[in-house]
């Protein structure tokens, strides 16, 4: 979700659920080590819990960004082993990381002597033609031993050579059962489940073998569906937010962030999806994609 899911995209979700966990798009060590360290790291308060997912592959640097991340006030630091882009593969790090479990279990070792966070890695089942449980299994084994006690699994294998990242989410065959099996196996870690998940049905059913469910793209596309979220799956409460009401808290944030100069196009973008199905969609696309009426609004009092 690299360049989606920015702290007003996770400002924007957090208005539609207050207790579904959110993660920032993946951040490598180098932009952390070398870059504007705020400009990665600052998020809003509201977005708790909120997890930081890490690219990277030496374990010092993963360690010391652990570090920034729960000085920074991260409920959660994740690596990620599953993006399969080209531009993340040169920096040896996302899905190509599968090959090699020993230095992802020290890359985890590492942050987890580094931090009290939990320290959770989101991965593919396998990589390229290698597609046998036994491959991730034995990933899932080895990262364990290192202190990881949650894995995110996209059930989906990772070609690295030959198809774009939109592909690799739609071309490789969901293997839902390879992550049941692996919460059979491993019963005393927390498995959560990934990949073209659409539905609340869905979910449920997932929920009967796993411990949790990952949302991406359809949660970015159709983010109203999140505010059912809270009532069905944390019960809490019988009542969802309006989109009238996740409007009006937009306009207050977006007239909060204009004081600091942030572009009311760089926040409205991300709602884009809030009348998805709705009479009207196209016309709210539209003013979001241009400017907003409520992005003019003064701040209350």
């Amino acid at each position: 979700m690299m360049d989606w899911t920015d702290r007003h995209c996770r400002y924007f979700h957090r208005l539609l659920s207050k207790h579904t966990r959110l993660y920032t798009e993946m951040v490598t060590t180098g932009a952390l080590i070398h870059g504007d360290q705020a400009r990665h790291l600052d998020f809003n308060p509201e977005e708790h819990p909120v997890a930081l997912q890490l690219g990277g592959s030496e374990p010092a640097d993963l360690a010391a960004c652990a570090r920034l991340g729960e000085r920074w006030g991260y409920d959660e630091i994740n690596l990620n082993c599953g993006c399969p882009s080209e531009r993340v593969q040169r920096g040896s790090f996302g899905a190509c990381l599968m090959a090699e479990p020993k230095l992802v279990a020290d890359c985890v070792k590492a942050m987890v002597d580094a931090v009290s966070l939990p320290v959770t890695v989101k991965h593919r089942i396998g990589i390229d033609k290698v597609d046998s449980y036994e491959f991730v299994r034995d990933f899932v084994g080895a990262v364990s031993e290192a202190g990881c006690r949650v894995f995110i699994v996209h059930a989906r294998n990772a070609i690295l050579k030959g198809l774009s990242p939109k592909e690799n989410r739609e071309v490789p065959p969901l293997r839902y059962e390879y992550v049941y099996r692996l919460k059979q196996e491993f019963p005393h870690l927390t498995m959560v489940i990934n990949g073209g998940i659409k539905t609340s049905a869905e979910i449920c059913g997932h929920l009967e073998h796993v411990d949790g469910v990952m949302l991406g793209r359809e949660a970015y596309h159709n983010p109203y569906w999140m505010a059912t979220f809270d009532r069905d799956f944390f019960d809490d409460g019988d009542k969802i937010v309006s989109r009238e009401a996740v409007e009006a808290a937009l306009a207050i944030y977006v007239a909060k962030q204009s004081l600091s100069g942030v572009p009311p196009h760089s926040i409205s973008r991300h709602t884009l999806g809030l009348y998805r199905g709705l009479p009207g969609a196209r016309a709210w696309r539209r003013s979001m994609s241009q400017q907003p009426s409520w992005c003019t609004l003064p701040l209350p009092g």
